[in-house]
């Protein structure tokens, strides 16, 4: 069984069917993603609401991620595990940066992490890439900077900042990230970029121009309560599903239907009554 490296998915830059990837956040969802060969999985630190209930991705941490990436990789047997770098584990210092990139290589056995931003940030990227590490980049709407954009909108409708989305892709490109995800911009905006860069995109609310697409596993599942993001689909309804069939489970135990017979054993050994 031949695993997904970096050069893998370098390969599929420009390839006339784009690819599809996805998130995974735990053992099962790694393993049913891995069946349908997605080549990469993204542990996304998106995990902070659909796995943590939190507000939003900021206050995760590194431990609270490294616990999620070691259950996606024991889960994974092909794709390409990339791992989330969050909030504040890389901005402060390239030390820092290194250190927090190691540690989801050396404990938590992906095989590459993403970092959000663009040119502040390639002297971290750099030096992940020269410690050893691939990384994946990540520009347009960047959801760590949820306070200073004032919330979740659509990126590079004004030609200030579709130029400086384009040269923040340039520069992860140049600082030697082997792919980047294009989020929350126009869909013509990402196509420009697409063919600009010599690197895969991969796009999440950027239209289908893109070498690659990605999507959260709840969205798409229905998994996570009544909200549907813009840029998501959804192939299913399993959250209400999943409570109807915790629901007969219930009522079973409750009008002793559940277990019967078939679901247990007797010893039929004779013991004597204790008092």
């Amino acid at each position: 069984m031949k695993k997904i490296t970096i050069r893998d998915i370098q390969k599929l830059k420009g390839s006339e069917s784009p690819f599809a990837t996805v998130t995974a956040y735990d053992f099962v969802s790694a393993q049913n993603a891995d069946a349908v060969d997605f080549p990469l999985l993204l542990v996304g630190d998106s995990a902070a609401m659909v796995v943590y209930g939190m507000e939003n991705t900021i206050p995760i941490s590194m431990d609270e991620l490294l616990f999620l990436v070691r259950a996606v990789c024991r889960g994974t047997k092909k794709a390409l595990v990339v791992a989330d770098m969050p909030f504040m584990s890389y901005q402060a210092s390239v030390e820092d940066a290194i250190r927090n990139a190691g540690r989801f290589i050396k404990e938590g056995g992906a095989g590459a992490i993403k970092l959000e931003g663009g040119v502040p940030y390639t002297s971290q990227i750099r030096a992940i890439i020269d410690a050893g590490i691939p990384v994946m980049g990540h520009v347009g709407l960047l959801p760590q900077s949820y306070n200073l954009s004032s919330g979740y909108r659509i990126q590079g409708k004004s030609i200030l900042e579709a130029e400086k989305i384009i040269e923040d892709a340039e520069a992860v490109q140049e600082s030697g990230a082997f792919a980047v995800v294009l989020e929350g911009i126009p869909g013509d905006l990402a196509e420009r970029i697409t063919n600009l860069l010599d690197i895969p995109t991969i796009g999440i609310g950027a239209g289908p121009f893109c070498d690659g697409q990605i999507q959260v596993y709840h969205d798409i599942l229905g998994l996570y309560g009544d909200f549907s993001p813009k840029h998501a689909k959804r192939y299913g309804n399993f959250g209400v599903e999943i409570q109807h069939k915790l629901a007969e489970y219930k009522n079973e135990v409750e009008e002793k239907t559940f277990p019967t017979k078939e679901h247990f054993i007797n010893s039929n050994i004779h013991l004597e009554k204790t008092h």
